[in-house]
């Protein structure tokens, strides 16, 4: 599993965009700021086609599921996002619309976990 920086693919399941904004700026993939514990959620979803009459369209990232480094890697206490990283979104159908990542755009870095 790659970490994931900055500038990783991060869509819904609809193909909306969510931009990452990193908590942290002082560790870095090819000067891209890592994303660490809570990066992730709540974050906006730009351009989620899914909408219609009664269809709200993914707006924004919710929790995490799985997707965070386990035991020591850390960057200072919080965990790293990798590249198995899964979570809902708060489109419909409620609780079956998910966001990940689609390209790490990095290879360089990887984690067992």
């Amino acid at each position: 599993m790659e970490l994931i920086h900055r500038d990783a693919v991060v869509k819904c399941d609809h193909d909306g965009r969510i931009p990452q904004v990193p908590s942290q700026q002082w560790v870095t993939i090819s000067t891209i700021p890592v994303l660490v514990d809570s990066d992730p959620e709540g974050r906006d979803i730009v351009a989620c086609p899914n909408y219609g009459p009664t269809i709200k369209p993914c707006a924004k990232t919710l929790k995490v599921a799985v997707g965070y480094s386990e035991g020591f890697l850390r960057i200072g206490s919080k965990r790293i996002v990798l590249s198995h990283l899964d979570g809902l979104t708060d489109g419909t159908p409620p609780g079956l619309v998910h966001y990940k990542v689609r390209d790490p755009l990095q290879t360089f870095v990887r984690a067992d976990k």
